[in-house]
């Protein structure tokens, strides 16, 4: 069983930046970053092959976020840059063992407990 942390989630303006940490207890293939905004559905932000370094991201946030790994640290980040009001969300790290980078939340096995982000206007 692999445990998730996030970290890094606040308050920020418009236009300003976040980073989020995600430090897991073992290894995992593949990591990634859903968030959720209130009555919404869970969506997928980004993700990363943790081995290759193989990255995707949705076309909402391409360009203004990056993902990235310290595989010494077991940790994912996520840098999100040029944040928008409909950024606004609770931030989920999640993680399996396929070599492929899935985008469905219901591909993944593991999940941290989320941390919030806000972006004001």
């Amino acid at each position: 069983q692999v445990q998730l942390v996030e970290s890094g989630g606040g308050l920020v303006q418009a236009g300003g930046s976040l980073r989020l940490s995600c430090a897991a207890s073992g290894r995992t293939i593949a990591m990634a970053w859903f968030r959720q905004a209130p009555g919404k559905e869970r969506e997928f932000v980004a993700a990363i092959n943790t081995s290759s370094g193989r990255t995707a991201y949705s076309d909402s946030v391409k360009g203004r976020f990056t993902i990235s790994r310290d595989n010494a640290k077991n940790t994912v980040y996520l840098q999100m840059n040029s944040l928008k009001p409909e950024d606004t969300a609770t931030y989920y790290c999640a993680a399996t063992q396929s070599w492929v980078i899935p985008t469905q939340a219901r591909e993944y096995d593991y999940w941290g407990q989320g941390t919030h982000v806000t972006v004001s206007s």
